[in-house]
């Protein structure tokens, strides 16, 4: 396997690198890399948590000339979380560069600092096609210079009706450009958009499953409706996790399970449609700085969600499909680290799991716990229950991951150990004040 440096990275993103502690690329990185220092067009099919971000980042910066104030790199993506985490990327690769700038624009931000912002000259904008448009229609936005394009999570914008946006925004940029497309599924409209608008693109792809649930404990956990809230508690009592992200079908279904995780002394906190952006934002600070525990997300929510240090995701309602089965799950057991993912199944789900694992081709471990009979218990024993909860000061935190690869980000910073006790991890079982 090469190094970063062998594979054309110069000196200073390899120090960048090497401060986040990654010394080793990545099976996309090696792969893609090379292509985009070759002018390439590239198609590169992979899941999320693969390092493909990197894959080009690293030599976007490289290829960026300081000189020009303009910009140069485009990277379009579907969700605002999913820019917000790329432009961050981008920022801590530029610690020691001087006179490159990103910005992130997307929906939600005051329109009027972000046409301040682009006024003040910026390389790199990395956006959603929506608020990307918006800037071009009142022509507070030049692309006629760009020379790279990304389109990231190519199918996500197909699912969720950004294509015709970002045809819209391609017309605007120079034919000769490089682009560069990344999907975790190849949909017949997508591959239809390649043929559109690159040229004899090189097509990459990097096997979904088995990098996506390798490493990853799966298990489900049969349950009633009725249970299933006590069955959840039960495991995250017993499975300790450091951070975890807890899916739910609906944001109502959400909102009304963070309200019943705080009332029980969880630290959590939730991620829906409904939060407006500063929200969503201090929310996702929160949970990245192991600030909260637990975060309860819809799927639409946690789009492009990629945060380091989760131990276990908990399907609270089962998806519909393996494809977003495996998009949930990917989100633990990043780039060769340990993860468990635990799908909560009532009797009139199981068809959904029949499909899931038909789709993923494995058959997931199946079992019970001893709270499946929650709703059996007296009304005074269950109370009791929930108040040794809330009054007996246990950890309920876990240990943070090891890795078993350098291919993606290193540990936090030691400021967020430090806050949380000498061991990383907060004194007290009970939650913190919020």
């Amino acid at each position: 396997m090469n190094n970063f440096q062998a594979l054309g990275v110069g000196s200073e993103l390899c120090e960048a690198l090497r401060v986040q502690g990654i010394a080793v690329p990545t099976p996309i990185q090696e792969k893609v890399i090379p292509l985009v220092f070759n002018k390439k067009d590239v198609i590169a099919q992979a899941q999320t948590g693969t390092g493909k971000t990197f894959a080009f980042v690293l030599p976007i910066l490289e290829m960026i000339n300081p000189q020009k104030d303009q910009i140069q790199a485009l990277i379009i993506t579907p969700t605002r979380e999913l820019a917000i985490q790329i432009t961050a990327e981008v920022k801590k690769m530029l610690k020691n560069i001087e006179d490159v700038d990103v910005l992130a624009v997307y929906g939600g931000q005051d329109v009027k600092q972000q046409m301040r912002k682009l006024k003040g000259g910026r390389q790199i904008v990395v956006g959603t096609p929506g608020r990307l448009l918006d800037h071009l229609r009142r022509e507070t936005i030049t692309i006629s210079k760009v020379s790279m394009l990304v389109l990231d999570e190519a199918d996500q914008m197909l699912h969720m009706g950004f294509l015709n946006e970002v045809e819209e925004i391609i017309h605007k940029i120079p034919s000769r450009r490089q682009t560069m497309l990344f999907s975790a599924t190849m949909p017949q409209q997508i591959k239809k958009l390649a043929a559109n608008y690159m040229r004899s693109p090189e097509e990459i792809v990097i096997k979904g499953t088995g990098i996506t649930l390798e490493g990853i404990k799966q298990r489900v956990v049969e349950t009633t409706d009725r249970a299933k809230q006590e069955t959840l508690f039960t495991l995250l009592d017993q499975h300790r996790p450091y951070l975890a992200l807890i899916f739910c079908r609906t944001k109502i279904r959400a909102i009304k399970l963070n309200a019943a995780l705080q009332e029980n002394g969880y630290d959590s906190d939730e991620l829906h449609g409904d939060l407006s952006q500063a929200k969503r934002e201090r929310v996702m600070k929160r949970f990245r700085e192991a600030k909260i525990q637990f975060l309860v997300a819809t799927d639409v929510a946690a789009r492009g969600l990629d945060v380091e240090g989760v131990t276990n995701i908990y399907n609270y309602d089962i998806p519909h499909d393996a494809e977003s089965y495996i998009h949930r799950i990917g989100r633990t057991g990043r780039a060769g680290g340990d993860g468990m993912a635990v799908t909560l199944l009532a009797p009139k789900d199981r068809k959904y799991l029949d499909i899931i694992e038909k789709g993923i081709k494995a058959s997931i471990k199946k079992g019970k716990t001893e709270s499946s009979q929650t709703s059996k218990k007296p009304a005074d024993e269950k109370k009791t229950v929930q108040s040794e909860r809330k009054k007996n000061p246990r950890t309920r935190w876990g240990d943070k991951p090891t890795k078993r690869n350098n291919g993606k980000p290193n540990s936090r910073k030691k400021s967020v150990q430090r806050a949380r006790g000498t061991k990383g991890r907060p004194k007290s079982g009970r939650s913190r004040s919020r």
